[in-house]
C-alpha cells in the first residue's frame, strides 16, 4: 500500500523495517518561500537524493516513508517543543540559520506563529503519526519493529563539527535506542567496508525520531544514519547524483538493511 499524503510519501512494506526520510523534502510553503534570503533558495540542508539511494529497499520488503517539505518550513527531527537536542550549535523545529550560521530569512519575513502552528498540525504531526501508526502495525504483527532513520549532510560544516565527517555516521542516543548488539553489528558492517570511515555515536547520535521511537524494552528499535554525501553526490550547487559514486556506498546501504533484518529474525525468531 502506498499514501501519497501532501506531507509525505509512505510505502508499506511486508517486514519488519520502516526507513524514515524525515530531511529529504523539497516543497516550501508561499510564506517560507517568500522570505528565504538568496543563499537558501536551492536549499543546501536537505538531505540530497535520499529516496533514490534507497529505492532498493521496496525489494526488501521495507516499508519507506519520505517528507515532501523540506526542513526549513519545519524540521521533522526535532521534538514539537523544540527542546534542544545538542549542547553544540543546533538548528531548531523552525529553523531561523543555515548549517553555516547564516540567518535563513529576511529580516521581519520569518513565517508568522500562525503559520508555523499549521506547519505543525499539518506537517510535522500526519509525518509522526503515520511513523508511530506504522511501527504499532509491525510490532503488532511481527512482535518487534526495526526503525532507520536515513540521513545525509555535507562531510564538512565547520559551525557543526570539526574536520571532515567520517562517512557513516551511526546514532543509537548513546546505546538507549536500540539493542548494543544490533548497533554492534551495525557498526562492523560499516568498519568492514573498504575505503570508508565510521563511527558510532560521534557528533551525530541520533535526532528525535531515533530517541523518541527507539524503545528495545517495547521491542521497537531504532538507529540513525548520517552519511557523509561526497559518498555519493556533489556537495556543490546543483547537489547533483554521482551515480559511480553511489553504487557502492549502496552497496553497504543494502548490507545494513539486510544485516538489520537478520538481526531480528534472530533474535525473535521470525
Amino acid at each position: 500500500m502506498s499514501n501519497n499524503h501532501e506531507a509525505f510519501e509512505f510505502h508499506r512494506g511486508r517486514v519488519p523495517l520502516l526507513i524514515s526520510m524525515p530531511h529529504a523534502g523539497l516543497r516550501l510553503t508561499p510564506a517560507v518561500e517568500a522570505g528565504l534570503v538568496e543563499q537558501a533558495r536551492g536549499l543546501p540542508d536537505t538531505d540530497w537524493h535520499i529516496p533514490r539511494l534507497y529505492d532498493f529497499a521496496r525489494e526488501l520488503g521495507a516499508s519507506t516513508l519520505a517528507a515532501s517539505y523540506s526542513r526549513y518550513v519545519v524540521d521533522l527531527n526535532r521534538p514539537a517543543d523544540d527542546k534542544p537536542l545538542y549542547t553544540s550549535a543546533t538548528t531548531g523545529l523552525f529553523p531561523a540559520t543555515l548549517f553555516d550560521g547564516a540567518p535563513l530569512f529576511r529580516e521581519g519575513l520569518e513565517p508568522s506563529q500562525a503559520e508555523r502552528a499549521r506547519y505543525l498540525e499539518q506537517i510535522w504531526a500526519p509525518y509522526h503519526a503515520t511513523l508511530e501508526a506504522e511501527l504499532q502495525r509491525l510490532r503488532d504483527e511481527f512482535g518487534y519493529a526495526l526503525l532507520f532513520d536515513a540521513h545525509s549532510i555535507a562531510s564538512r560544516v565547520p559551525r557543526l563539527f570539526e574536520g571532515r565527517l567520517p562517512d557513516f555516521n551511526l546514532g543509537s542516543n548513546e546505546g538507549a535506542s536500540c539493542s548494543a548488539q544490533l548497533a554492534s553489528q551495525l557498526q562492523q558492517v560499516c568498519a568492514g567496508a573498504d575505503g570508508y570511515s565510521q563511527v558510532l555515536n560521534g557528533r551525530f547520535k541520533g535526532g528525535h525520531i531515533t530517541r523518541h521511537y527507539g524503545r528495545p524494552d517495547d521491542n521497537i528499535h531504532a538507529i540513525q544514519l548520517e552519511l557523509a554525501q561526497c559518498t555519493y553526490m556533489d556537495e556543490a550547487p546543483p547537489f547533483d547524483y554521482r551515480p559511480e559514486l553511489a553504487e557502492s556506498v549502496r552497496g553497504v546501504l543494502r548490507q545494513l538493511l539486510e544485516t538489520l533484518l537478520h538481526w531480528g529474525k534472530a533474535h525473535y525468531g521470525r
